[in-house]
């Protein structure tokens, strides 16, 4: 996420403060229950993966087109129910401040207490090599700075920026599960505002019916950011010198995936409460179009479809050390 700032120098003028960015959730798994500590800690886990969106938190990251990613995670057994890991995962982006990517950086410890799994640690989110944009008063059109006489473009802060996270499931049986999380930030995006993401999930794995190898399972989540407002860095708006109240939203998905050895396709319907106003002053998306989605946070007027409802269709692979002999 990245967020822009510019000062039209004729008028009195207000320009959108832009986040261009939403960084993605670890999916992180529970150690693997043995029956005894291993000979040796060392274990690892690769994985790779193509999906026809990038959605991270409900809201596109690749202009809501393909994106490719994959991640590395070294992982130390401590004992059969502690699991220690650390782990990089690289996501392909179409942002505004077209960074060469999404690189999130993460690490934590994994505990599995009979049915009840937790994990807990931090990630930090990179995105190298950010352009600079700016904006075109009054329709918010992302320009060249020499295109726009009078405009001063000011320093953006790096935005890169981290969370810890907590999360829990609860493995009914073999065929039910569920669990939450929660995220926490103290600056998303350096921007000053804190957020916090909560979450809850459920997996219900369905009946063995398809030919053999091949299992199937649903899925459904839903959460909520709740997020706070920037420092006065960013307070260009009237009425909000003291910094840009960031709208807090709800996201959810439901979706089917079918499952062969480390393979998945993951089929998935996700959708958001956030307007296509408020979702053009959060992401700065490069696909606005002026369609009369003014709110007190984007004057503009200008709206975008990343943050509403889509479907998307992922392959992915998944290996462990086991995997990999």
């Amino acid at each position: 996420m990245k967020i822009t700032k510019t000062i039209a120098t004729s008028i009195a003028a207000v320009t959108l403060l832009a986040t261009s960015a939403l960084a993605a959730d670890i999916v992180t798994k529970a150690p693997k229950k043995v029956e005894a500590a291993p000979a040796s800690c060392f274990d690892l886990a690769v994985g790779a993966g193509l999906q026809s969106d990038y959605n991270f938190r409900g809201i596109s990251q690749s202009d809501r087109g393909p994106s490719v990613y994959g991640y590395v995670e070294p992982r130390c057994n401590l004992t059969k129910d502690i699991q220690a890991y650390v782990g990089l995962w690289g996501w392909s982006t179409k942002l505004p401040t077209q960074p060469t990517g999404e690189f999130d950086v993460y690490g934590g410890i994994r505990i599995t207490i009979d049915k009840f799994a937790f994990d807990f640690g931090g990630i930090y989110y990179w995105y190298p090599r950010e352009i600079q944009q700016f904006t075109n008063f009054p329709l918010g059109n992302v320009v060249t700075p020499a295109a726009v006489p009078g405009f001063v473009p000011l320093t953006v802060r790096d935005t890169d920026f981290w969370e810890v996270y907590g999360k829990a499931t609860y493995t009914l049986n073999d065929q039910f599960s569920f669990g939450g999380s929660v995220f926490y930030s103290p600056s998303v995006l350096n921007s000053g505002a804190d957020g916090t993401y909560v979450a809850g999930t459920a997996k219900y794995v369905l009946p063995t019916v398809l030919p053999a190898g091949i299992g199937w399972f649903l899925s459904a989540d839903v959460g909520h950011w709740f997020l706070g407002t920037t420092d006065s860095f960013y307070g260009v708006l009237p009425g909000f010198a003291g910094g840009i109240p960031f709208k807090s939203y709800t996201n959810w998905d439901v979706g089917l995936a079918f499952t062969w050895k480390q393979f998945t396709l993951d089929l998935r319907y996700f959708d958001t409460d956030l307007n296509k106003g408020d979702c053009n002053a959060f992401t700065s998306a490069q696909n606005a179009r002026f369609d009369g989605s003014f709110t007190s946070i984007n004057p503009s007027g200008m709206g975008t479809n990343w943050c509403g409802a889509t479907f998307i269709a992922k392959l992915s692979v998944d290996l462990t050390k086991d995997n990999l002999k």
